[in-house]
C-alpha cells in the first residue's frame, strides 16, 4: 500500500507555538520522561537539516514494538521525518534502543492495534496520574476499555506509528 503524501503546508499554528516550550521541557525533564514507562522520547533525523530531533509522546509498549500516535496527523514534523528516514531512537523506562518506524494508515489495523495496546494517557491526564494514587492501576485495568475506545476514536483520522527494534548485530 502506498504511503499517502503529507499535505502541503506547515504544522498547525498551535504546534508551532508549543514547539519551543516543549523542547525546553524535554531538555529539562529528559531523564524523568526517558525513565517513565508510559512515555517515550522519540529521536528522528530532521528531513531537511539531518540533525537529531526529539519529541515526547505517550506510548504503548509490547514485547515486539512500541506504539505511538500522532496529534497533528501527517503534518507532525516527526511523522514527516520518519517518512524521509524511518530509522529512529526510542528512550523509555530507562532504556534506549534503535529501531525502524512504520507508519500505519490502514483503519482496521489502527483500530486493532489501539484496542489491544492502548497508550495509557496523554498530557492532560498525566498530572492526575502522577498526583492521585492508584490512577495508573485503574487505567490499566478497570478503565482500559474506555481508554481503548478514546484511542480508537482518536486514530480514525490520524496515523499511528509502530517502532520495532533493530535486530542485534551478529
Amino acid at each position: 500500500m502506498a504511503t499517502p503524501r503529507v499535505p502541503a503546508g506547515r504544522p498547525p499554528r498551535i504546534a508551532r507555538l508549543l514547539a519551543r516550550p516543549q523542547a525546553v521541557l524535554l531538555r529539562a525533564w529528559h531523564g524523568y520522561f526517558a525513565g517513565e514507562p508510559d512515555w517515550v522520547v522519540l529521536t528522528t533525523r530532521g528531513r531537511k537539516s539531518g540533525l537529531p530531533r526529539e519529541v515526547l509522546l505517550p506510548c504503548a509498549r509490547a514485547p515486539e514494538f512500541v506504539l505511538v500516535g500522532s496529534t497533528y496527523r501527517r503534518q507532525s514534523n516527526w511523522i514527516r521525518n520518519i517518512e524521509a528516514d524511518p530509522h529512529v531512537t526510542v528512550s523509555a523506562a530507562g532504556w534506549t534502543i534503535r529501531g525502524r518506524a512504520e507508519i500505519v494508515d490502514d483503519p482496521a489495523r489502527k483500530r486493532a492495534l489501539v484496542t489491544e495496546h492502548p497508550p495509557l494517557y496523554s498530557a492532560p491526564v498525566a498530572l492526575v496520574v502522577e498526583l492521585v494514587p492508584f490512577t495508573r492501576i485503574l487505567l490499566r485495568t478497570v478503565l482500559r476499555p474506555l481508554v481503548a475506545a478514546v484511542w480508537r476514536f482518536w486514530v480514525r483520522s490520524r496515523p499511528v506509528v509502530l517502532i520495532r527494534p533493530d535486530p542485534p548485530l551478529v
